[in-house]
């Protein structure tokens, strides 16, 4: 296990008095142009022009097969659901997500060091990786609830201590994303500037938080202002299809009150140069399985 360094200037204030807007400090594609890897150069340009890049097929049917297999033998686990890193739903007592599930599941350690999926956060971030945070999310038809808008930068700087914006996510659907059945919602070019958020942050906020944000939300005003700028796109496609995401790009999405269910598997790849420190905004950190503290690379 290593270390936490001792925190650094804090590029990105949030969780004060009053929301703040500050331009982004960091590269959003820091390898340099020409550097190898899955990604072609237009789609990093893509990438860094709006925050995300998404692939139509990135498992095949039979992969998607598999991986889908395997998010349902843990999530009908009762000993998997008792684990404090499963999340239930409060109205259906049901298993929502489950964290750490690179280290739970020989099937998704697999896939974390798959170099489809590896090889392009390294692209992105210029460097190589650890999983800052990996987990399968579960959103069953009739009623699953949604996840409001909110950058995850702001959260993993206030709360696990991410100094700069050197971590990208990625979305895998395993089951075919609609657009009537909660889909992931981001606001294209959102990620260059960061949003700090007003309100402290409660000891332990992640107990509640991970059901339904309170801290580290938007306001209204600041919501309307950032759709009215850059819009907002909405993302559908079949199982396998991924969508690659900046740490800073204002997303979310809505609640499943359709017959079909919305599972995705959800790995956030960190710069090993951008380790965690201490909280920025928080009294504690997050338990490890939320905000990881073993830098070690991904191989």
């Amino acid at each position: 296990m290593t270390t936490a360094p001792e925190r650094t200037a804090d590029l990105y204030p949030t969780r004060g008095a009053t929301e703040v807007i500050t331009p982004r400090q960091d590269p959003v594609v820091w390898s340099q142009p020409g550097t190898a890897g899955p990604f072609q150069p237009s789609e990093l340009s893509d990438f860094e022009r709006d925050g995300f890049f998404a692939i139509e097929e990135l498992l095949t049917p039979d992969e998607v097969t598999v991986y889908r297999a395997e998010l349902d033998r843990l999530t009908h686990d009762p000993e998997v659901k008792a684990d404090p890193r499963s999340i239930v739903e409060a109205k259906s007592d049901k298993v929502r997500s489950v964290f750490e599930v690179h280290k739970i599941s020989e099937v998704f350690a697999k896939l974390v060091s798959d170099p489809r999926v590896v090889g392009r956060a390294r692209q992105i971030l210029g460097s190589d990786v650890y999983v800052h945070q990996s987990r399968i999310n579960v959103k069953p038809g009739f009623g699953a609830s949604g996840f409001y808008w909110h950058s995850d930068f702001e959260t993993w700087h206030a709360e696990d201590g991410l100094p700069n914006m050197r971590t990208v996510s990625i979305s895998i659907a395993l089951t075919e994303n609609y657009d009537t059945n909660g889909g992931l919602m981001i606001m294209p070019g959102s990620h260059k500037f960061f949003l700090g958020c007003a309100g402290e942050t409660p000891k332990d906020n992640y107990k509640r938080s991970l059901q339904m944000q309170d801290a580290g939300i938007p306001t209204d005003e600041a919501l309307t202002k950032l759709a009215d700028r850059h819009g907002i796109r909405l993302f559908t496609g079949k199982a396998g299809s991924a969508t690659w995401f900046d740490c800073n790009a204002m997303h979310g999405s809505g609640d499943n009150i359709t017959p079909y269910p919305r599972s995705n598997v959800f790995i956030v790849f960190n710069s090993v140069d951008n380790p965690a420190v201490e909280p920025f905004a928080a009294p504690v950190r997050r338990p490890e399985y939320i905000g990881a503290r073993d830098f070690t690379p991904v191989k």
